[in-house]
């Protein structure tokens, strides 16, 4: 079955907005099977207004900062700090040496997903401590 744009009503505002072959085959892609039932910008006012929400208590202020630990740089011995607390049975890099490793590690996922924990890590397994 070929796809064509379909023209659709938003839920909020009563207005036509157009649901797009390309927005179809990213949907299909993500096997969501639901059409949106919002506008764009009704979906963006609703995000906006809930901070990206999924039901957490999220502000969209600023949030406390992160504590910080001092760890020595496995591969440099530079002191670094990180955002976790180094357990010792496991190396810590710090920020330069764990990107110089990064390319090689991202390229084991199976998926597209990539996630920049803030340049820190643990070498070795992927069980993260966040």
């Amino acid at each position: 079955m070929a796809l064509s744009d379909q023209t659709l009503y938003c839920r909020d505002c009563n207005q036509e907005f157009v649901f797009t072959v390309g927005e179809q085959e990213f949907y299909a892609s993500h096997n969501l099977t639901n059409a949106p039932t919002r506008c764009p910008s009704c979906r963006a006012a609703r995000k906006a207004q809930s901070s990206g929400g999924y039901g957490g208590s999220r502000s969209g202020g600023s949030r406390e900062p992160r504590q910080m630990y001092t760890a020595i740089c496995s591969n440099c011995g530079n002191e670094a700090q990180v955002p976790f607390q180094p357990r010792g049975d496991k190396p810590v890099y710090c920020s330069d040496c764990y990107q110089a490793q990064r390319p090689a590690r991202s390229s084991r996922r199976s998926d597209s997903r990539s996630y920049d924990g803030g340049g820190y890590g643990y070498g070795g397994s992927r069980d993260s401590r966040w």
